[in-house]
């Protein structure tokens, strides 16, 4: 059987003018053959050979077929890029010559063209291939890290009381808890992340800090440096606001405690009126 929307390796039934038409090795005659255009057709191919491909719908509705790998096949997620935007949906540019339409009711949040978004691809209800924002039933929870391996993932949801919703590998499901959520982030951006909890579902929590010691050691660096800059004075010290810590070093106030504490014990600072000062 024919598989709209996935790689397959299909037999070369017959050959004409305008290309090869391909089915399945155990197919039919009256099952309907797809077409491979004659401009993708590897030299020398004849009857009996089999072609890997990719089956979707051209602009006519005629399921086709090309040598084309897409950046996402049925079932999956991949970073897509906004070509067009329109009253009814967007466009997305997926690898081939047909772009990919999302519909107005599967996206999550305003679009940018030129942006890319993790998408993932599905079949709706008249048989054609269509993009998703909604992926989280996408992702699979079987991932094989454990605590403490760093992962890359990209950002797909950002919720106020949860954090940042991440696929990892654009294929297994993790969060970035709120209060591990530091800076500023936006849907597509792709995140260097430690893993910090696998739970029972097998779902990630995830990370965007080292451990704590090597945390601690980073923001006392950058306490310094930001001292250094302001000729050894930095106006900040255990009273001082989370807000203004976090637009001066973008640490948390915690965070700020911790190195203040280890540089104090290093005797690499001391405390002045509002602040402090390099020894």
């Amino acid at each position: 059987m024919i598989e709209l929307g996935k790689m397959q390796t299909l037999e070369v039934k017959r050959s004409t003018s305008v290309g090869v038409f391909l089915n399945t090795k155990d197919s039919r005659r009256e099952d309907k053959d797809v077409l491979l255009p004659k401009k993708e057709v590897p030299k020398g191919t004849k009857v009996g050979d089999e072609i890997e491909v990719f089956i979707y719908r051209d602009f006519k509705d005629r399921m086709i077929a090309t040598t084309k790998k897409p950046k996402v096949t049925l079932g999956n997620v991949g970073l897509l890029k906004v070509v067009d935007i329109t009253k009814i949906g967007a466009f997305l540019d997926w690898g081939l010559e047909k772009d990919l339409f999302l519909p107005f009711k599967e996206q999550t949040m305003k679009l940018e063209k030129g942006r890319e978004y993790l998408i993932g691809l599905y079949i709706d209800k008249s048989d054609r291939l269509c993009g998703t924002m909604k992926i989280k039933d996408f992702l699979e929870s079987d991932s094989p890290y454990k605590e403490d391996d760093w992962v890359k993932g990209t950002i797909y949801s950002i919720n106020d009381e949860f954090g940042a919703f991440v696929a990892v590998d654009n294929k297994y499901e993790g969060l970035i808890p709120k209060r591990e959520l530091i800076g500023v982030y936006t849907p597509g951006e792709v995140v260097d992340l430690r893993v910090i909890n696998v739970k029972e579902d097998g779902k990630l929590d995830l990370s965007l800090r080292d451990k704590l010691y090597i945390e601690i050691e980073v923001d006392a660096e950058t306490i310094l440096n930001k001292a250094e800059e302001n000729g050894g004075v930095l106006y900040l010290n255990d009273d001082s606001s989370p807000k203004t810590i976090r637009k001066e070093l973008n640490m948390s106030k915690a965070a700020f405690k911790r190195a203040l504490g280890r540089l104090l014990k290093e005797r690499k600072i001391e405390f002045i009126e509002n602040g402090i000062k390099l020894k």
